[in-house]
């Protein structure tokens, strides 16, 4: 069964939280701090991370940034009483995969843990080979573990934000493949992430701007791809 870390310092909430995953199955860690967070997704099987915003020591947005900077890429639900927009979107755009806030329903948390494990599985599925680490078509290449992308005839790697890189390795990993929005806001957005939003035409075009517009088609009416030209 899949190990979940708990980043929670109210120790009410961490026992409520733990006590009901432990009955359905999943194993617990638990910490208090965010100092030790991403020391723990190092050196532990995690399959998935549970994160309050309001950690000891280093917050919940610094312990995001922390671990994705080091290409630690396991999935992350916010769980916070912070409900504010700029703070969800601080927290996404930082590289977590889902948020919650508090109160929740213990239900609902378990359908997006669910969900989030779907999707890394899915993920992992499709990974190259872990020897080489690496995905490159067309004159693009993206190193997974350095979490860098290059393009050819340029020598230094070009700069992108968390759900660019995830946008962009979906691509990579398929390159052939038509992605549907829906797919593509599943894979980089995750669970409950609204399927009338633009967000997904917005980061293409942010994405088309870093790696040049032509590399990027949009097949009418069913999604967009790689170009293989």
């Amino acid at each position: 069964m899949a190990c979940i870390l708990i980043a929670e310092d109210e120790p009410r909430i961490s026992r409520f939280i733990e006590k009901g995953l432990r009955a359905q199955g999943y194993d617990v860690v638990h910490t208090p701090s965010g100092d030790g967070v991403v020391d723990i997704l190092s050196a532990s099987p995690i399959d998935l991370l549970l994160l309050d915003l309001g950690l000891q020591g280093l917050d919940g947005t610094n312990v995001l940034e922390e671990m994705r900077g080091q290409g630690i890429e396991t999935p992350v639900i916010v769980l916070t009483a912070r409900d504010d927009l700029s703070t969800k979107v601080a927290s996404l755009d930082a590289g977590a995969d889902d948020y919650i806030t508090k109160p929740f329903r213990f239900d609902e948390l378990l359908a997006r843990i669910r969900a989030r494990l779907r999707t890394s599985a899915a993920r992992l599925a499709q990974a190259p080979n872990a020897q080489t680490l690496e995905l490159q078509h067309c004159g693009i290449t993206m190193n997974l573990r350095a979490r860098q992308v290059f393009l050819e005839s340029f020598p230094d790697p070009i700069d992108l934000t968390d759900r660019e890189f995830r946008l962009l390795e979906l691509f990579l990993s398929n390159p052939l493949a038509i992605h549907s929005r829906e797919q593509i806001l599943d894979h980089v957005w995750g669970y409950g992430h609204d399927p009338q939003s633009n967000i997904v035409d917005v980061y293409i075009g942010y994405l088309r701007r870093k790696i040049d517009s032509r590399r990027i088609e949009t097949i009418r009416g069913i999604g967009y791809r790689l170009s293989s030209r």
